[in-house]
């Protein structure tokens, strides 16, 4: 397993192409791999996600089990003319490989968080549709529902440190709600339209089951992962 860093130069148009369209960005990130692995099954697959940092700089992460190749995405939306490759990559399968029950990490996820509904006027037995959460109490309460199969709990804040009486339990925020819409062409079908919605959360997380854990940061969680969701990545509490 392979984590990458890219930093996208947002001075060059097809740079803001790539970061207005969850699609393209997603044939960019599949053209960094010869062979993409199946979304079948267990394994591993390619995850990204866009990230802004407080200079609304915005950077790339990739996480995948074969090493990227992102030459072509340097010389559409990055720096060319510079000596360093334009992007890094760090074995992640050490730093998984090392991941241990009761340990606390700080994390973030960008995920699509919905339900199942049927509509008013639904006949009996109709199948159900999927809905985004719009809300932010219900989108933290799809991630709550999921933290236990996922290998980890989400920290707990003490009861004098929170801010309301209700709605505010976990170290949690969701921000950056982003509902997304564009057209795809599948192979010899018609066009079709996408909506999903994309939102992030920051918090802290305590593991309590290593290998569900390492199986969520490496399959992803929640759905639209070809589109950015999905991606869960620690960083150590205190650290930057």
């Amino acid at each position: 397993m392979y984590l990458t860093q890219f930093r996208v130069n947002t001075g060059r148009f097809e740079a803001r192409r790539l970061l207005g369209s969850p699609h393209l960005m997603h044939g960019a990130v599949n053209m960094a791999f010869p062979e993409l692995p199946s979304r079948e099954g267990q394994g591993p697959r390619v995850l990204w996600r866009v990230d802004h940092d407080p200079q609304d700089r915005p950077k790339l992460f990739i996480v995948s089990p074969g090493l990227p190749d992102l030459t072509h995405l340097v010389e559409q939306a990055g720096w060319p003319a510079l000596e360093t490759p334009g992007w890094s990559t760090f074995r992640y399968g050490e730093f998984l490989d090392a991941l241990r029950e009761g340990d606390t990490w700080n994390f973030r996820l960008t995920a699509n968080p919905v339900h199942n509904i049927r509509r008013p006027g639904d006949k009996a037995g109709a199948p159900t549709k999927r809905a985004a959460h719009v809300g932010p109490r219900h989108q933290l309460g799809w991630l709550l529902k999921r933290q236990e199969q996922a290998g980890f709990e989400v920290v707990r804040k003490p009861a004098d440190r929170q801010l309301t009486e209700y709605g505010d339990e976990h170290e949690l925020i969701v921000r950056d709600h982003h509902p997304l819409q564009f057209r795809r062409s599948p192979a010899n079908q018609p066009m079709q339209d996408v909506r999903f919605t994309r939102v992030t959360f920051d918090g802290r997380l305590r593991i309590t089951d290593p290998a569900l854990l390492r199986r969520t940061l490496a399959q992803g969680l929640g759905k639209a992962k070809a589109y950015g969701c999905g991606l869960m990545t620690l960083a150590p509490v205190g650290g930057k």
